[in-house]
């Protein structure tokens, strides 16, 4: 009697994901708290501008993980500083190593021409539209994990986009929230049109904020827990792992940067992961497995810092119970109009 040969079904394809990526005090350590450092930006050559410590390996792993796991990828970049600085910025890149798909600058001087002066500084209006028309030549199944700073308003921005792409915001809420902002009423009007072609669907999995002000991580938990703000990018290459982003060497290329290039120490690394996972943002056992993992590659010190080891009750616990994901779950409805209060005022 002849063995009937079942087959394998093909593993469904990956989803397409975005990574967007902002380029001031998110990317490049940008100068905007004086004016002379404003000045001075657009003169600045290639090898002049500084990238925030370990963001590089961290873009770099992110497209080789996806490449590997033939998942389609693509990485933007977005900056509110004058396309007349594009050339040095794209160079910059290349120095870096970085492939990228789109770059998108604010056109500065065409808000002079009119007078809009006001504009020059108020870029939620800018990114909230280039991120709508982005979206629009995205692959409908593609979903997007977004980085920022907290300089000024990327969480808000962020946000927002993430709601309006979830269908969580009325068209006709936008002219409440972003009017007292400051928003110019043509660029509201953009964003209402451009919300209005969305179809709803829960597309940004995270966002990531590098916490550049020093701002504390409780003023962020009214964004919900979608939003990871993260000190370090070694905190945010932990949890992209956590979530299938990077593997375990492409944590460790981060690591090793920050040690080699930005003067960090295995034990600051490992406060750090320590932080991260009493934040709430990653699993005790996802960093058990990078603390194990980067201890052999001398990353990190061979024990865990004071009161961050867990028990062995405790491990075994964590090894027999299911693991559950740390994904966000879907948020409580931000009320925006109290948070950009709340947010602006702290500014």
């Amino acid at each position: 009697m002849a063995l009937r040969r079942t087959r394998r079904r093909a593993p469904e394809p990956l989803a397409p994901i975005i990574y967007r990526w902002d380029l001031d005090k998110t990317y490049l350590k940008s100068e905007f708290d004086s004016l002379r450092g404003l000045i001075r930006v657009p003169f600045e050559k290639p090898q002049d501008k500084v990238a925030v410590p370990g963001v590089a390996p961290l873009i770099r792993s992110l497209r080789e993980v996806a490449v590997d796991a033939q998942r389609p990828v693509r990485i933007y970049f977005m900056s509110a500083s004058p396309p007349q600085i594009a050339k040095a910025i794209k160079q910059k890149l290349a120095m870096d190593g970085i492939e990228y798909d789109g770059i998108v600058f604010k056109n500065q001087l065409q808000h002079l021409m009119r007078g809009k002066f006001r504009n020059l500084r108020e870029h939620v209006g800018f990114k909230l539209t280039e991120l709508l028309k982005s979206r629009q030549h995205m692959p409908a199944e593609s979903r997007e994990v977004l980085f920022g700073d907290d300089w000024e308003s990327d969480p808000i921005i962020y946000s927002l986009y993430a709601d309006m792409l979830a269908g969580g915001i009325a068209t006709d809420n936008l002219d409440g929230i972003l009017g007292p902002i400051g928003v110019d009423r043509r660029l509201v009007a953009l964003a209402k049109e451009l919300a209005a072609a969305v179809v709803p669907a829960d597309v940004v999995q995270r966002i990531f904020i590098n916490i550049e002000r020093r701002t504390p991580p409780k003023d962020f938990r009214a964004f919900g827990p979608r939003l990871v703000p993260s000190f370090n990018y070694f905190q945010t290459a932990a949890c992209l792992f956590e979530e299938g982003h990077l593997t375990l060497p492409a944590v460790a290329a981060v690591a090793e940067s920050l040690i080699g290039g930005s003067g960090y120490s295995p034990a600051r690394l490992a406060n750090s992961l320590a932080d991260v996972v009493r934040r709430g943002h990653l699993r005790p056992a996802s960093a058990m497995t990078l603390r194990g993992y980067l201890q052999t590659r001398k990353l990190l010190p061979e024990h865990a810092p004071d009161g961050v080891r867990p028990s062995l009750w405790e491990r075994l616990k964590r090894r027999l119970q299911p693991q559950v994901s740390t994904a966000p779950a879907s948020p409580e409805a931000i009320n925006y109009e109290t948070l950009i209060a709340h947010w602006r005022a702290a500014r």
